[in-house]
């Protein structure tokens, strides 16, 4: 199995370049506002955020939920640092409100059970997924953790992800690098989660 970060980083890479030759431009008027690269937890090099874009990443975007977060009436921004460190946005409105709350439900408990998904798919991967509880804004908004390590390769790394609503809007937030759990800026990441679902309407 390649290393679980270059195989992220490579799909990243791919959809950035699909997106930037065919995703047409986002339309500015009655659409949920995203998060702005100064809105990330502080890195030691500056946050780039790309434009935003129409549909979801060509992975799906949710990572242990690919393709759960429909590209119809999805938009999406992706974000990086000079060093190892990325992350994505995906905003959706859903056509009604009761299907706004199952895709929450459907991508918490996708995050939920993620590590051990991963290392059904991959001999050899460990990998742990953490639930750090919800975040008081707006419908509400969940935070969980994936921490994961590669001994053939001796490689690890930490995500955070983050689902939540305003009404028929659901949200996901994901931030990515290297390390491990100790190094994530959890408490960081709750503020720009926040702020995620704060800036939708």
């Amino acid at each position: 199995m390649t290393s679980f970060r270059t195989s992220l980083a490579a799909t990243a890479a791919a959809a950035l370049g699909l997106a930037a030759l065919a995703a047409a431009p986002a339309q500015a008027a009655a659409q949920p506002a995203f998060l702005a690269a100064s809105q990330m937890p502080a890195s030691s090099t500056p946050w780039t955020a790309t434009r935003i874009f129409t549909g979801v990443p060509e992975n799906g975007g949710a990572l242990c939920a690919p393709y759960k977060i429909p590209a119809q009436n999805s938009r999406y921004r992706e974000f990086s640092t000079e060093l190892d460190t990325n992350g994505v946005q995906i905003t959706t409105v859903a056509r009604t409100e009761a299907d706004a709350v199952k895709l929450v439900d459907t991508l918490r408990t996708s995050l939920a059970g993620c590590g051990p998904l991963l290392e059904r798919q991959n001999p050899g991967l460990k990998a742990v997924s953490a639930a750090h509880g919800k975040v008081a804004v707006e419908e509400g908004a969940w935070v969980y953790s994936l921490d994961t390590a590669d001994p053939q390769i001796g490689s690890t790394d930490i995500h955070l992800f983050a689902v939540g609503r305003d009404g028929r809007t659901v949200t996901f937030v994901r931030w990515g690098q290297m390390g491990d759990l100790k190094d994530a800026p959890l408490t960081a990441f709750k503020t720009t989660t926040k702020t995620a679902v704060n800036k939708l309407w």
